[in-house]
């Protein structure tokens, strides 16, 4: 959530960042509701003042015996209290009205992001290792899969509709063994700290991370009133909710890996064959809480760890800056990692890294306290994929495909799968 005294210092700095992102001007319209509020506040501080001169002649009346006037003032106070109670309910509407309009307010970009429209406007910053080459036809991961004996799509339709995969045997265990392996990692080299979380979420998370209001129906809503997490980076981002912590303690960095919920409403169409797009699917996620001074450098420092889960791995990918309109909302800039994939001879997301600077913090009301400084500050938070589990394991089975059908297990993952070097059907 922006800050409502920078809109008000800043309208053509909100308006000129809002028209990057290719919405409408807004802040005449916050700026008004936030002077009717002010005016608001006049009045009925007005009042609660009159109210507290009245009951104070109240007493002066009667110790002097004027009991007409005792009684007309009385009853003045008891009008001025029914005022200010009917004052205080328009008071808080007002402020629901604002806070409303203020939540679904996208971030400011930073300056050196690219102004564009969509993914086509996005800006390719650097690729790193060469997509392989094959004496044989790529095939894309479904048709490995199935061939396997390891992949089912039709099964898990009948159970549970479309856009969900059964894993089988050595599949599964590569899924497994790939989250494993990232945790490692992340945990043993990145200095992140693994942190088991909950998976439903009250609004007030999802509120704070910014996917409510907005974007609800992009959730899964329990009927307990509950959500369940569309990424870890809610509950880890949550941590630090309505806490004040002293600078000494920044950075933090945490990990998870959990399952994610996404409903894909405005998905229809796309990536329809494959696990590329579910409903329900694996991620290693990564979260920094630091200072303001220190964000930046920590976003180019969670892309190299999510990087290194690729290089590891032995996969080609490319890192593209987004553009403002294909940034998320919360985000102040993005950096998305696209991993080859053989049987689709393009590149695809496999990550995405976004600093957020204090806008999920003013949500969440989380700050931190500089010693020697009597203000607080509101940390900085940032979030990204360390990454996507479902992907990473599409991303090894194309790219490390035989001409037989096989599967060459990468060496990062062999530990974690028994020492087996090949997966193949029987």
């Amino acid at each position: 959530m922006l800050d409502i005294k920078w809109i008000r210092d800043n309208p053509g700095k909100l308006d000129a960042a809002l028209e990057k992102r290719g919405a409408s001007p807004a802040a005449t319209d916050i700026i008004k509701l936030d002077e009717r509020r002010r005016d608001h506040l006049k009045i009925l501080q007005d009042l609660q003042n009159r109210r507290n001169e009245a009951s104070k002649e109240i007493g002066k009346a009667k110790g002097s015996g004027d009991n007409a006037r005792a009684d007309a003032l009385i009853e003045e106070v008891g009008k001025l209290k029914a005022e200010i109670q009917d004052g205080e309910e328009t008071e808080r509407r007002i402020d629901a009205d604002l806070e409303d309009v203020l939540a679904r307010i996208p971030n400011v970009p930073l300056d050196d992001v690219p102004v564009g429209a969509d993914e086509a406007d996005n800006v390719e910053i650097r690729r790193i290792g060469e997509p392989p080459r094959f004496d044989f036809e790529a095939r894309e991961h479904f048709d490995i899969g199935e061939a396997l004996g390891m992949m089912e799509f039709e099964q898990a339709a009948k159970i549970s509709g479309a856009r969900f995969t059964i894993l089988k045997g050595q599949l599964a265990r590569l899924e497994r063994a790939l989250g494993q392996f990232m945790l490692d990692l992340h945990t043993g080299e990145h200095g992140y700290s693994e942190t088991a979380v909950p998976l439903l979420v009250r609004d007030e998370a999802l509120f704070g991370t910014g996917q409510l209001p907005k974007f609800a129906e992009d959730l899964f809503h329990t009927s307990e009133g509950r959500w369940l997490i569309p990424t870890a980076e809610v509950s880890l981002t949550n941590l630090v909710r309505e806490k004040t912590l002293d600078a000494a303690e920044l950075p933090i960095r945490v990990t998870a890996l959990t399952p994610c919920f996404r409903s894909e409403a405005g998905a229809a169409g796309r990536d329809q064959r494959g696990m590329l797009r579910q409903h329900q699917f694996y991620k290693v996620e990564l979260v920094s809480i630091t200072d303001e001074e220190s964000s930046l450098d920590e976003l180019e420092r969670m892309s190299a760890s999510a990087e290194e889960v690729l290089k590891r791995l032995g996969l080609a990918y490319r890192v593209v800056t987004l553009c403002t309109g294909d940034m998320g909302f919360g985000a102040r800039k993005t950096y998305d990692i696209e991993v080859w994939l053989p049987g689709q001879g393009t590149y695809r997301e496999i990550s995405s890294c976004s600093v957020c600077g204090d806008f999920q913090a003013r949500r969440m009301n989380a700050r931190y306290k500089v010693a020697g400084e009597k203000a607080q500050r509101f940390v900085h938070t940032l979030n990204g994929s360390g990454v996507a589990v479902g992907r990473a394991l599409i991303a090894v089975m194309e790219n490390y495909q035989n001409a037989d059908g096989s599967i060459t297990v990468p060496e990062a993952l062999r530990p974690y799968m028994g020492g087996l070097e090949i997966i193949a059907a029987g």
